[in-house]
């Protein structure tokens, strides 16, 4: 399938999002791949990450670039050689790419029930808005997780954790939008995060 969604938040800054139908091979067949990437997608044992690690690349091209222009740092996090800011993420059959001048960070995850057994270690001050027999509950917990791995990928500092320093004030899954902070050692920072769903799937990206 080809792009299955562009978001222009600012001027700065684009989202797009691939959703994942094409096959491996499909997939493969019109990217140009550096040797490091070759031989990454083709260690990989499950197929899903690789067809999702291939779409990204077809998520570069949509912006202009190569699998070449992006590297990696020590910590993980994704660069552009031409100095723009990125962000990656992929989830089953979605996967997305946020773009800015701006330091950001994106996430995708599928809303799944199993997200319960797992919220005690994300969630803390948000237990005093949540209600678990809510029927937007895993949506909201969901959302939460995405909130918080897109702090994470943008603040990429080691020791960060999302319970004790990731935080997200009340919001209403309708609104699409909240305020986000991180309080981590001397550094409290603010962010406006924007949220989607999609085919039972939700995306949230922070911009700085």
């Amino acid at each position: 399938m080809p792009l299955y969604k562009t978001i222009t938040p600012n001027s700065q800054t684009c989202v797009k999002i691939w959703k994942i139908s094409e096959s491996y091979k499909d997939l493969m067949k019109p990217l140009a791949l550096t040797k490091a990437s070759l031989e990454r997608v083709e260690d990989m044992k499950s197929e899903i990450h690789q067809r999702g690690f291939l779409s990204v690349r077809h998520l570069l091209r949509e912006f202009g670039y190569q699998d070449a222009d992006l590297y990696y740092d020590d910590f993980g996090k994704p660069h552009l050689k031409d100095g723009k800011h990125i962000s990656i993420t992929h989830s089953f059959n979605f996967s997305a790419v946020i773009v800015s001048d701006l330091i950001v960070g994106i996430d995708i995850e599928k809303q799944r029930d199993k997200i319960k057994i797992i919220a005690y270690k994300f969630i803390d001050y948000e237990n005093d808005y949540l209600d678990e027999g809510a029927t937007d509950y895993i949506r909201k917990l969901t959302i939460l997780w995405c909130i918080k791995e897109s702090l994470y990928k943008l603040f990429v500092t080691p020791g960060l954790s999302f319970k004790n320093h990731c935080f997200a004030i009340p919001f209403n899954i309708e609104d699409q939008e909240t305020i986000a902070w991180i309080d981590y050692k001397s550094k409290k920072c603010r962010y406006i995060i924007k949220f989607l769903e999609f085919e039972g799937f939700s995306c949230a990206y922070a911009i700085a």
